[in-house]
């Protein structure tokens, strides 16, 4: 009856949200206190609701229950899977609501979001000097330690670094070919999902990307992304180095060719 009316007893005190249930009530209080009761008996992390646990476990166990029925790999939580398949559907439910621009990732939504506040989250921990991304902070950290990041992913072949497992993957297909992803009107295969829409639309005609200052349309988001700066003179791409900017993302690789060192 409680839920048909709509009636939600249970009260935060913290926050003024309200609960069917004592137990969602107690559940949700814990994102203010901190409280975390359940516990990995593997490693002994700790997390505030159960099921976190049931899907951490699987790191140890290395037990995948969720397969994706495109190209059947395999997940160990719905989360990674649905994210996954969004590189075959080409899906990106994420917009940000001052440019428009979609993102298949939460997290690449909110990294991009910065590009508009400016804001800089991650802080060296010896000069204090902040960055918009944890990878460019990561790169950032050799200056002052002279090693390469703690956890980084090497290339088999070329022995490139990535701070990311994902950019390896990706990487990896310039050196053994694969291309996994079709289009579907003439066949023709590409290594990434984004490279197969972009395609289809050589077939379609179709420029959905639009300058609002100009109207000069674009088949591809990035083309428009780089079109927009010559109208607002943004330089989004930053040497990490020496903190020199750069509107295009090939004038930040040439220049980085002038610190040695630095991870190409």
């Amino acid at each position: 009856m409680r839920v048909h009316m709509e009636e939600k007893p249970h009260k935060c005190g913290l926050c003024d949200q309200s609960f069917f249930t004592r137990s969602h009530l107690n559940r949700h209080q814990r994102t203010h206190t901190g409280v975390k009761p359940y516990r990995c008996e593997i490693c002994n992390k700790r997390f505030s609701e159960r099921g976190n646990v049931v899907v951490h476990v699987r790191t140890h166990t290395g037990e995948k229950h969720f397969t994706c029925e495109f190209c059947m790999k395999q997940f160990s939580n719905s989360s990674d899977l649905k994210k996954h398949i969004r590189t075959h559907t080409g899906e990106k439910p994420y917009n940000c609501e001052l440019c428009s621009q979609a993102f298949s990732n939460r997290s690449h939504l909110a990294r991009h979001r910065r590009t508009h506040t400016g804001e800089k989250p991650f802080e060296c921990e010896y000069c204090k000097k902040s960055f918009a991304m944890k990878a460019c902070l990561v790169m950032h950290l050799r200056c002052h330690t002279g090693e390469p990041p703690e956890k980084c992913y090497r290339c088999d072949f070329c022995d490139k670094v990535f701070v990311y497992p994902s950019h390896v993957t990706a990487h990896l297909r310039t050196h053994t070919g694969e291309k996994p992803f079709s289009c579907h009107i003439c066949g023709q295969a590409f290594s990434n999902s984004s490279q197969v829409t972009a395609h289809v639309r050589t077939h379609t005609g179709e420029k959905p990307y639009e300058c609002e200052v100009c109207q000069r349309a674009f088949s591809r988001r990035g083309s428009l992304s780089k079109h927009r700066r010559t109208h607002t003179g943004e330089k989004p791409h930053v040497c990490v180095f020496c903190g020199k900017a750069f509107s295009q993302s090939w004038g930040l690789t040439v220049h980085l060719r002038t610190h040695p060192g630095s991870v190409m």
